[in-house]
């Protein structure tokens, strides 16, 4: 059974999947209205195709503004917080309802739409809906198609099946694309700074370093259940390399063999996450 308090795929609010989605949705509306004509365009104004053109392109140009800013905010919010199904199919409607709301707007004040701004409204619902449902649609599907086509490059280039997120950890860039994999036994921690991530690991008995464009947030969520915890606003580590827990007035810290030994601080935020996972391998 579909669990509906399931958070969304962190495809779908990756930045550059965003952007993906507003220039993909102003292109699909421009041709949309300039082809099938919605709105009564023909029926209420007398518009050449040059002038509808012109039209149509302010009035994509507003409608687009508004899915800027919902899909701004949404990125903020899901940082903190991701939207579960119901959340994310919540959001759209207001996106739908808010660019109606300006389509008719634009109608009925600057075009002069001679019709009531109810029935207007009405009407322009009903094509909002579509101009935005179509392409949020086809994106998704390939979002997904993408995700998996990914994935199964990581089986094929040496992961296990079923025990991938286990064994060989993929990491992407914030575009989508694979940039490294490693052997979980190797990685040893990740450190955040910027829109960049330093990715620590062993090779030949020596830590070697290597720098995604992503955020350890992003990163997260294709991490669970590996034993690789974040810790700290800036640091993940994997907590098979740590040999040593040590509480200072600070707070905790890590140790973790090397030359010399590496120290991973522990945040108050997750500090109880860390003690609980230590206490289960300890066990």
């Amino acid at each position: 059974m579909f669990d509906w308090q399931e958070k969304i795929p962190a495809y779908l609010t990756e930045k550059s999947n965003i952007v993906r989605l507003i220039i993909f949705t102003a292109a699909f509306a421009l041709v949309f209205i300039n082809i099938y004509a919605p709105f009564g365009v023909y029926t209420w104004f007398d518009l050449t195709q040059l002038q509808l053109l012109a039209y149509s392109s302010l009035v994509i140009l507003a409608g687009v503004l508004v899915v800027v800013i919902s899909r701004v905010l949404m990125y903020h919010y899901c940082k903190r917080d991701p939207l579960s199904y119901p959340q994310y199919f919540g959001w759209v409607a207001l996106e739908i309802l808010s660019m109606a709301l300006v389509y008719t707007i634009f109608e009925t004040f600057i075009l002069d739409d001679p019709r009531e701004f109810i029935t207007a409204f009405k009407v322009t619902l009903k094509n909002t809906a579509l101009v935005l449902l179509l392409p949020y649609s086809t994106l998704w599907l390939y979002f997904s198609w993408r995700e998996k086509k990914q994935k199964l490059e990581i089986i094929s280039a040496g992961g296990i099946p079923g025990e991938t997120s286990r064994r060989m950890i993929p990491f992407y860039d914030e575009k989508g694309a694979l940039r490294i994999s490693i052997m979980l036994e190797n990685l040893v921690y990740l450190e955040a700074s910027d829109n960049y991530v330093t990715i620590n690991y062993l090779h030949k008995d020596k830590i070697s370093r290597f720098m995604v464009r992503n955020t350890l947030k992003n990163l997260e969520s294709t991490l669970l259940e590996t034993g690789i915890l974040r810790c700290h606003r800036s640091f993940m580590v994997n907590i098979d390399m740590v040999k040593v827990i040590r509480r200072e007035r600070g707070g905790l810290k890590l140790e973790i063999e090397g030359t010399p030994v590496i120290e991973i601080p522990v945040s108050k935020t997750y500090m109880d996450e860390i003690l609980a996972a230590f206490s289960k391998y300890s066990l």
